[in-house]
């Protein structure tokens, strides 16, 4: 993988199982992630958790500054902040511990796939996406949960940003 899981670039949407839309960035690592077996698909998985980006010094103490994602089973802290004009860009910002890598992934392939993009792209994204990533196979159901309750709190925290 000389490229790894975060390419850019692409600047169409791309279409899930289901028919939706999602962000490019996203489809691209649904495509990323369909396109490998099981075994690879954890592999990447992992790949994901190591390019989560630090914490900006605003978030340094996630446990006060940042919503808790209590479905996760290690520590997770995520933070959304709208733009407040233009197409009001999303940007995430999360807290996993090093020790976390499935949750830091997960956390990973969020920001990744939906950082930057406009609010109207990001509360489209079906609440099942997570399916057409076929990790199923390769992490419990429980660690999926989590990764669905990560994308819930973004949607609710970007809905409420723009209701104002």
């Amino acid at each position: 993988m000389s490229q790894g899981p975060a390419q850019q670039g692409s600047t169409q949407q791309g279409s899930t199982q289901q028919g939706s839309t999602l962000p490019p960035q996203l489809a691209e690592l649904v495509e990323e992630f369909s396109e490998v077996g099981p075994k690879d698909r954890l592999e990447l998985l992992l790949e994901m958790s190591r390019e989560l980006p630090p914490l900006p010094e605003r978030y340094a103490d996630a446990a006060d500054t940042m919503e808790q994602v209590h479905e996760c089973q290690s520590p997770l802290f995520l933070a959304v902040e709208v733009a407040p004009d233009g197409d009001r860009a999303v940007h995430l910002f999360f807290s996993a511990p090093p020790e976390a890598p499935t949750t830091r992934g997960f956390a990973s392939i969020m920001r990744t796939g939906l950082d930057g993009q406009p609010a109207a792209d990001v509360l489209a994204v079906p609440d099942d996406f997570y399916v057409a990533l076929g990790l199923a196979r390769a992490v419990s159901p429980l660690r999926l949960r989590g990764m669905s309750a990560m994308l819930s709190r973004i949607k609710k925290q970007v809905a409420a940003a723009t209701s104002v």
